[in-house]
């Protein structure tokens, strides 16, 4: 399983970010712009809490198999890949909607910071881009709980 690249991930940010910017600049031109929800970084907090409580609950899990406590409890290989694929596939998807977020908080915040009810939703969006980040931390930390120790260097003997 390859680890995530934060290079990716800020593309499909920046990707989505102009995208979206775009969409809200032209929809806006067309119609009413809709309304950035508030359960978006609600939603998104709340991915990044499940992530973080895994990885803390794995990595004492894996630290008392590692230092062979009795009755600790082990961690199954394919429990732990279920989870940093979970992690890398929020990861995925919190970029994406926070870099979609983060267009539409910009343009809010270029052209009609005026009325209340937008101010309102730039927040939101600032929110969500925030909470989206915490996502990505949150997998990331995951994904490092979750790594198999590196295999020795070739060439070279194993330690007697």
């Amino acid at each position: 399983m390859k680890q995530l690249r934060l290079g990716v991930l800020a593309g499909l940010f920046a990707v989505a970010g102009v995208l979206s910017w775009g969409g809200a600049r032209l929809w806006d031109t067309v119609d009413t712009l809709p309304s950035v929800p508030l359960a978006a970084p609600i939603v998104l907090a709340l991915i990044a809490a499940v992530l973080t409580a895994t990885a803390l609950s794995l990595r004492s899990r894996l630290r008392a198999q590692r230092e062979r406590r009795p009755g600790a409890k082990g961690v199954e290989p394919m429990m732990a890949a279920r989870a940093v694929v979970f992690g890398q596939a929020s990861a995925l998807v919190a970029s994406l909607v926070s870099g979609m977020y983060g267009g539409t908080g910009v343009y809010l915040l270029m052209n009609s910071l005026d009325v209340p009810a937008r101010q309102d939703q730039a927040i939101y969006a600032g929110s969500a881009v925030l909470a989206g980040a915490a996502v990505v931390a949150a997998a990331i930390f995951l994904e490092r709980v979750c790594r198999l120790p590196e295999d020795e260097e070739p060439g070279t003997a194993p330690a007697a």
